[in-house]
């Protein structure tokens, strides 16, 4: 591995002296590359198969997984639902970028990251509204690591899924939600949140830059 981004470095630098355009596009590619190795790095290698956190008590605990859409109207009024009459706990995973992490520059891997934790607040502090206990945390870029890491200590019963449209949810064009459903031994809902629709009725909750579909 040492090797390879010695080799890489080398014809960066190479051609950034012959074409400096394509030598700066490589950089930030290969820039984008390591900062994503060292993510996965700290959060760890993930075997094909995981152990769930379990719970010998009544509590129901509802896993909720979303990006953009995370602090949709839509998704706090399912949230109520599936947690109507119940004692219930509520841990809600934001994934943190889109796409290759070799397709971004440094900063915008910051920006992604801060923008999944500015939707993250506002959908807890919904879900506190409904009188639900609720917590959070930015997940793997990959929802379904993002999922997977979250089950190791969060004990869910069910997992809620929510995407934009299918016409404007790359989770959806990449087939997350039937990926979790085959992957978990555990109810998985898909809920799709139009924050399009929101926004024109007047229920936008959340304004901020433009962030990648979900």
């Amino acid at each position: 591995m040492v090797a390879i981004g010695i080799g890489a470095a080398a014809v960066v630098a190479l051609t950034l002296l012959t074409r400096p355009v394509v030598g700066v596009i490589l950089a930030a590619a290969l820039l984008g590359f390591g900062v994503g190795l060292a993510w996965r790095g700290a959060r760890g290698s993930l075997p094909a198969e995981f152990a769930p956190a379990s719970s010998d008590d009544d509590k129901h605990r509802l896993l909720v997984v979303a990006n953009e859409t995370v602090a949709g109207r839509g998704l706090l009024e399912e949230v109520g639902r599936h947690c109507a009459g119940r004692d219930c706990e509520v841990f809600v995973v934001a994934p943190a970028l889109a796409g290759s992490r070799a397709a971004h520059w440094a900063s915008d891997i910051d920006d992604g990251i801060a923008l999944a934790r500015e939707r993250l607040q506002v959908s807890l502090d919904g879900v506190a509204r409904l009188g639900l206990s609720a917590d959070g945390e930015i997940g793997d870029s990959d929802p379904n690591l993002a999922i997977e890491d979250a089950l190791r200590h969060f004990p869910a019963d069910e997992v809620l899924i929510s995407t934009h449209p299918p016409d404007r949810s790359r989770w959806l064009e990449h087939g997350v939600v039937s990926s979790a459903r085959e992957r978990l031994d555990l109810p998985v809902t898909h809920i799709i949140v139009d924050l399009e629709a929101e926004g024109a009725a007047g229920a936008a909750p959340l304004t901020s830059a433009q962030s990648p579909r979900r």
